[in-house]
């Protein structure tokens, strides 16, 4: 069996965000510690944050931000979910967020069914999260969309199946998404094991290496540079 990241490198170029939106209106987004611009009051505040994404689009003339793999980030220290007295610290990005306008289309990435969905209510959460099941070559795998609309996740069933580049949902806003500013996390997983409707998109440096095996680079797949 070949590699996940063999497989992934040979696909086609593929689009998950509203197809009239074209990559050269894209531009990268660093936020990780070395962001001087990102202050904590940004980053923390909600409203503040959104501020800071519509006039960073602004400035660089793009439609879309993205980035986020394996970056380090501040922004997860308010939730009791990413750092609480039990377990270490999870503030590393394992997945490739899309900050966009809320409404935004997402499309599915490849052929595949939807494995599950769920509303992951809570500060910090996905909140509406669809993963969708995947084979190419023997391998399975599966792709997960999350901070979507509510409406995204009525009217689907499990085993629904989808065509590279369908409309799947829509970007949700803060409201509903865990309180960020409207974006779309997108991660690549080889082995979901029991998990349903989400996984885990943060994790702590001690499971850095596990997960950066078992969800590789999504821009593998999306070849956005």
């Amino acid at each position: 069996m070949k590699p996940l990241c063999s497989i992934l490198k040979k696909i086609p170029q593929t689009n998950i965000i509203d197809s009239t939106i074209d990559y050269s209106k894209y531009v990268t987004l660093d936020l990780s510690l070395n962001n001087q611009n990102l202050t904590g009051r940004k980053s923390g505040n909600t409203a503040d944050f959104e501020e800071y994404i519509t006039d960073y689009l602004k400035k660089h003339n793009a439609e879309v931000a993205f980035g986020g793999y394996i970056e380090g980030r501040t922004l997860y220290q308010r939730s009791s979910i990413f750092k609480n007295d039990l377990n270490p610290e999870r503030n590393i990005h394992i997945g490739l967020d899309f900050w966009t306008k809320a409404g935004t289309p997402v499309l599915a990435a490849l052929d595949g069914q939807v494995h599950s969905f769920k509303n992951n209510i809570g500060l910090g959460d996905y909140g509406p999260t669809i993963i969708l099941e995947h084979e190419i070559q023997n391998q399975k795998f599966y792709t997960l969309y999350g901070h979507l609309s509510l409406e995204s996740i009525e009217g689907i069933s499990v085993g629904d199946f989808f065509k590279k580049g369908e409309h799947l949902a829509n970007i949700g806003n803060s409201e509903v998404n865990g309180d960020y500013a409207p974006h779309l996390h997108f991660q690549i997983i080889k082995n979901i094991e029991d998990y349903w409707g989400d996984y885990p998109g943060v994790c702590n440096t001690k499971d850095l290496n596990f997960y950066i095996e078992n969800c590789p680079d999504p821009n593998l797949l999306l070849k956005i540079t």
